[in-house]
């Protein structure tokens, strides 16, 4: 699982995806002290081992939570298609193991509450990604 981590994380830096929320992309949680929006939380949902007699495979859902506080919906909008131009259907290399696919899954999209913000609510669009990757 290190080596997706480490293929995500590389394929994010320098990219218009961590441009667009000026680098702050975090793995599992958002830092406790307010990151400041927008900003991205990237986390693996399942993973699941498939095997037969000759191969390995993990089938991996991961999902990306986009938050912004932006009244327009234009800004969490251009994160997403960032980060759909950035994944899906994708390509990138591993040390050890072999990337199979990576498509989007699912969409999600949700307005939560945020005391001490202006406008007080956060948009929060959770974007499931499945991934397909040969073990060697």
């Amino acid at each position: 699982m290190d080596e997706l981590l480490k293929a995500i994380i590389t394929k994010i830096s320098g990219s218009a995806l961590s441009s667009a929320v000026g680098g702050r992309i975090y793995l599992d949680q958002a830092p406790e002290e307010k990151p400041g929006l927008p900003y991205i939380v990237f986390f693996i949902v399942t993973s699941v081992p498939e095997k037969t007699f000759t191969e390995n495979f993990e089938d991996i859902l991961i999902q990306f939570s986009i938050f912004s506080n932006s009244q327009s919906v234009a800004e969490i909008s251009a994160i997403y298609d960032a980060l759909n131009t950035l994944f899906d259907e994708c390509s990138f290399t591993m040390t050890s193991d072999t990337l199979i696919r990576m498509n989007r899954e699912n969409l999600a999209t949700m307005i939560e509450e945020a005391e001490g913000l202006d406008p007080p609510f956060v948009r929060h669009w959770a974007v499931d990604y499945s991934i397909l990757i040969e073990k060697n």
